[in-house]
């Protein structure tokens, strides 16, 4: 891209149709398209640039005057962090933007039938850009390169649409986010190579010919036909609570103490191995027990964290997890799980949910409550649910 000015009085630099005596321009290099009868263009931007063309609707202004929806503040630090953290392996998909002035499309003569299509898209400096879709990118861009002001010279893409006003915008928004659907948290955890718990997690299910068989890779809800037991997302967040604070001298070492940990611990669910077998379903054990629960598997992380923490032997896990098939892991064990993993029926994931599971089976396994497990447990028993 680059800023021309073109002078208007003078009639061979100039096109006749151009009134004014000066003005200056942006000159991007573009592809021209067509979508719904609408000319678009795409072309390239340097970061350093991006937070100075395109703007945010104001704020203040009530949304339904606006062509966006406010900026969540909350996520541009996490956005920007991942590109510093990252900066030769980051990825940035184009930014959707809408211009409110009349543009100049001028095609190269390539020849060969290109050359409609490849050109400069010249955009007056007086042009408002408003972004339809990735104003978190926007910000974040913004923020990391105060961080890293050689950020600068790298580009993203944009799509560009010519403004036509703003119900065109709005229609725009919702039309980009319309069939927008996050990816489920088992398939992030599956493709992403740079978390060190993904990555131990992944290791964890592919070295075990126990989880290997039994654990849903892409998908973090089972259907109920499904012949899995486990998801890959509730083993990453039992994982996180089992190596929390647990400082070991390599990342191989990390992996053998949770294989270590959940091989032992699957060794005291009959049932989970009579599902390997095939002699019941995976749907079954789910509908009868709560036991395969990504809940109950948070609140085992828990304990065996406990376990590592207090660098107890690996051979004493085994009599301390022992006791967990002394618990009863029915459903229909109101006494038990009502209120604490299940309410009215349904399996309840929150935050409040899994201390008090996870006070329950440490419990029973005769462990002493930590502090934050006995206070959830004391309101719980007080009827504070």
């Amino acid at each position: 891209m680059k800023v021309t000015q073109t002078k208007m009085n003078d009639a061979s630099t100039a096109p006749a149709a151009r009134s004014r005596s000066a003005v200056f321009e942006y000159v991007f290099p573009a592809i021209r398209g067509v979508q719904a009868g609408r000319e678009y263009y795409v072309t390239m931007c340097p970061l350093r640039l991006i937070p100075r063309l395109f703007v945010f609707d104001d704020e203040e202004l009530p949304p339904e005057m606006r062509a966006q929806r406010t900026l969540n503040k909350a996520r541009v630090p996490e956005i920007a962090r991942y590109v510093a953290e990252n900066p030769t392996t980051y990825v940035f998909s184009a930014l959707t933007a809408s211009i409110n002035a009349e543009v100049n499309f001028e095609a190269f003569d390539t020849g060969g039938g290109r050359g409609e299509r490849v050109g400069t898209l010249t955009i007056p400096m007086s042009a408002k850009f408003v972004i339809n879709d990735g104003q978190h990118r926007r910000a974040a861009i913004q923020q990391a390169l105060v961080e890293n002001p050689e950020l600068g010279d790298e580009s993203i893409a944009i799509v560009m649409f010519i403004d036509v006003g703003l119900d065109r915008c709005q229609q725009m928004f919702a039309d980009l986010n319309r069939y927008a659907i996050r990816p489920s948290k088992s398939i992030g955890v599956l493709y992403d190579h740079r978390d060190e718990m993904s990555s131990i997690t992944k290791l964890l299910v592919m070295r075990s010919t126990f989880f290997v068989d039994l654990t849903e890779m892409e998908t973090s809800n089972l259907a109920a036909r499904s012949r899995k037991l486990f998801t890959l997302s509730a083993l990453y967040n039992a994982n996180k609570a089992l190596l929390d604070g647990v400082e070991t001298s390599s990342f191989e070492r990390r992996v053998d103490l949770a294989t270590s940990y959940w091989e032992r611990v699957s060794d005291q669910f009959p049932e989970w191995h009579q599902v390997r077998n095939r002699e019941v379903s995976a749907g079954e054990i789910r509908r009868d027990f709560i036991h395969s629960h990504g809940i109950v598997f948070h609140a085992l992380g828990k304990i065996g964290n406990s376990m590592l923490l207090a660098k107890k032997d690996p051979a004493s896990w085994e009599t301390r997890l022992r006791k967990l098939r002394t618990i009863d892991w029915h459903r229909a064990n109101a006494t038990v799980w009502e209120g604490r993993a299940i309410l009215g029926g349904k399996v309840s994931k929150s935050a409040g949910n899994v201390l008090l599971t996870t006070a329950a089976i440490r419990t029973a396994l005769g462990m002493p409550l930590p502090p934050e497990e006995q206070r959830a447990e004391d309101a719980f028993t007080r009827g504070e649910k």
